[in-house]
């Protein structure tokens, strides 16, 4: 978890999830969460975009590569498995209950994390066309 640093750039309250925006997984991890979310505040943006690089001002450890997800709320970034866990209070039952795992050591939950990021691709390809979403839904996608 890393809290903005002094001077930084001003960033909405909305919670946002950057994700790779070329990866099948990461794609369908989206529409999961908008299929299951109760109160449709988070906002998403790719990993690649410009609002990733805003964030990246504010929260200097938001890593360049495209394997990590980042979660942005309150004035924090999480990664990784954290940055899931932290998202999952956003979702309904029994998916929100993840939030209470947020205390486990990040570098444990992290393991699995990271090997699913590693085969990624070869499981789930690219990205190569956007899932249909409503135009509330698509509002709340940003550059």
């Amino acid at each position: 978890v890393w809290a903005a640093t002094a001077g930084s750039p001003a960033f909405s309250a909305a919670p946002l999830v950057l994700y790779d925006g070329t990866c099948g997984f990461c794609a369908k991890s989206v529409c999961w969460i908008l299929g299951h979310e109760r109160d449709h505040e988070i906002r998403f943006a790719p990993l690649q975009g410009p609002t990733a690089q805003r964030a990246r001002e504010r929260f200097p450890r938001i890593p360049v590569s495209i394997d990590t997800v980042v979660y942005i709320a309150d004035g924090r970034a999480h990664l990784r498995s954290k940055a899931i866990l932290h998202a999952a209070r956003h979702m309904r039952a029994p998916w929100r209950w993840g939030y209470a795992m947020r205390w486990f050591p990040g570098f444990v939950l992290d393991v699995g994390y990271r090997l699913i990021a590693a085969v990624r691709y070869r499981i789930w390809g690219h990205a190569d066309a956007c899932q249909m979403v409503t135009p509330e839904q698509r509002a709340r996608f940003m550059p």
